[in-house]
């Protein structure tokens, strides 16, 4: 096994200017602001980096990230619906819209007239392709409900491109749209595009790369500075986390996923991309969305605490650092978009020596699977009667006469409010009931972060929320991941967001935006029109002064 690569030469060997290597460009701060609408934007999603997570390592950033964070900065800025997964999260980005809207509930969801055993829907699939199944699936658009700030640009102007590269399919899929003129993502063994579309040199160089790196291992890397500091040994679920530093065995895919090395290479397959389709250099501006997924398998594999969620942060900095340097050096002018997809919660083992007591994690007998068998026999019932997990939407099996439905949809209300690691359970009526959510959203109610999550199609028949602290990977589990995210939470909910472009004038705003202001944020920033009420999300002035990047 061969000791880590730096960020910089997997970079420059994978994605090497044609005759040559790049000259450094000017020192952002010192060009002057450039005229117009900017040539490309940039719009990166950072999956599971919270904005606990930013706040707590922003003063150690010195490369990519620490330049967003001297551009414009909203620290407060909220995934502000209820299911705070990886698709309703990045369904949110890019169409200005929320779940409830897009139609983006969770990353999956049960139709029980699916021709399929299990009914499960992925966000981002075709179930309707021959021979699908919601684990050897097609990947497809045709779930997201709305478009994407790219397709309305490719609208607007055909001279516009719109290119979407991702760590993960969803992530590709509701930020790249329904029309984009390309998209890579992970499929576990390599990058790949939709059916039919040739790969590029890009593509072939980094996925060379790649092979050889996972097919050679890794040795671990040193742990220094302060990620020494967060090193400490925890026990959880069977596992040993906290101190560790990125060893990989030879072939192993999945440790590679969960490693800095992830993140470089799509970042390196986004720079390729941008230089072979030169991106920002034609006569319209550009769309390139980047979805980076590290941080998130790290965020499961170890938790949010650790050496591992130190190192990399750390890594994803200098690589963002690295290929923001190549665009000046390009001479590109691109304005860049940051935020992330959800939050995260630690793993309760390490929560409750750091001065939480109540962390735990969720009872086995909260899944419903387990709750339906339970409320099966307490009522005399046939089948599994609940469809869904330990928290969030459950469904109440169709095929049960309405009498005993109703009893059944009773029964699983009562049991789950009887809990006492349950905070609330509502039925679908008493969601749809409620109003739209408006306002700043660290006020609403947690009936309102369920209503901007309702999709009337595809919700469950009731919704059940997990107190706070409460992580739903029970003990013993045979899941491989400690810790996650989904929750009503705000530590799941408040991520930051961050706009840069070289000659702006920094500024900082520390009260509440949602992620679905970014889109037409952007879309006021290169003179997009958009119809007074299409989207949820309202337009944040990046102008510091008395002028205005928002439509008057």
């Amino acid at each position: 096994m061969k000791p880590p690569i730096l960020a910089a030469a997997l970079l420059a060997s994978l994605v090497a200017a044609p005759g040559g290597a790049v000259q450094p460009g000017p020192a952002p701060a010192s060009a002057p602001a450039p005229s117009g609408p900017p040539k490309l934007l940039i719009v990166i999603s950072v999956d599971q980096f919270s904005a606990d997570l930013y706040n707590e390592y922003r003063q150690y950033f010195t490369g990519g990230l620490g330049r967003l964070s001297h551009g414009m900065v909203f620290p407060m800025g909220f995934q502000s619906h209820a299911a705070t997964e990886t698709c309703p999260g990045h369904s949110t980005i890019l169409t200005g819209d929320r779940p409830a809207r897009t139609g983006i509930v969770a990353n999956e969801w049960i139709d029980q007239g699916a021709a399929r055993d299990d009914k499960k829907i992925y966000c981002a699939e075709d179930e309707t392709a021959p021979g699908s199944t919601s684990d050897h699936y097609t990947v497809s658009d045709r779930h997201l409900r709305v478009p994407t700030l790219g397709d309305l640009m490719r609208r607007a102007d055909p001279r516009s491109r719109s290119v979407a590269v991702a760590g993960k399919d969803r992530a590709a899929i509701m930020m790249g749209g329904h029309d984009p003129n390309t998209r890579w993502w992970w499929d576990g063994r390599t990058f790949v595009a939709r059916a039919g579309v040739a790969a590029t040199p890009a593509m072939d160089s980094v996925n060379r790369m790649v092979a050889e790196e996972i097919a050679s291992g890794r040795t671990a890397t040193p742990i220094t500075g302060i990620c020494e500091s967060r090193r400490r040994a925890i026990q959880a679920n069977g596992r040993t986390v906290g101190d560790g530093a990125f060893a990989r065995a030879p072939g192993d895919r999945s440790a590679f996923r969960a490693s800095p090395d992830f993140d470089r290479a799509i970042v390196a397959l986004a720079a390729g991309v941008r230089d072979e389709m030169h991106l920002g250099e034609g006569p319209a501006t550009d769309l390139l969305a980047i979805g980076v997924s590290a941080t998130d398998y790290v965020g499961h594999g170890f938790g949010t605490q650790g050496s591992e969620m130190c190192m990399q942060l750390m890594a994803l900095d200098r690589t963002l650092g690295e290929f923001f340097d190549r665009l000046d050096a390009a001479h590109i002018d691109y304005a860049v978009a940051l935020t992330a997809d959800h939050g995260g919660l630690d793993l309760p083992e390490r929560a409750r020596d750091e001065a939480i007591p109540e962390a735990q994690r969720a009872d086995p007998a909260l899944n419903a699977t387990a709750m339906g068998r339970a409320i099966a026999q307490q009522l005399g019932l046939p089948g599994p009667v609940l469809f869904g997990d330990t928290f969030g939407d459950v469904w109440v099996d169709r095929a049960l006469p309405p009498a005993d439905r109703a009893r059944a949809i009773a029964a699983a209300l009562a049991a789950y409010r009887a809990h006492p690691q349950v905070a609330l359970a509502l039925s679908r009526d008493e969601i749809a009931a409620a109003p739209a959510p408006a306002g700043p959203p660290e006020s609403w109610s947690l009936l309102q972060r369920l209503r901007a999550s309702y999709d009337p199609e595809r919700s469950g028949d009731l919704y059940v929320v997990l107190k706070p602290r409460v992580t739903p990977i029970s003990e013993n589990s045979r899941s491989s991941a400690v810790a996650t995210h989904g929750s009503i939470w705000d530590y799941d909910r408040r991520v930051p967001i961050l706009f840069w472009r070289r000659g702006m004038t920094p500024f900082e705003q520390p009260m509440s935006v949602e992620t679905v202001d970014i889109m037409p944020t952007l879309a006021g920033l290169i003179g997009l029109p958009l119809a007074p009420g299409s989207v949820d999300g309202r337009c944040l002035d990046l102008d510091a002064g008395p002028g205005t990047t928002c439509p008057q």
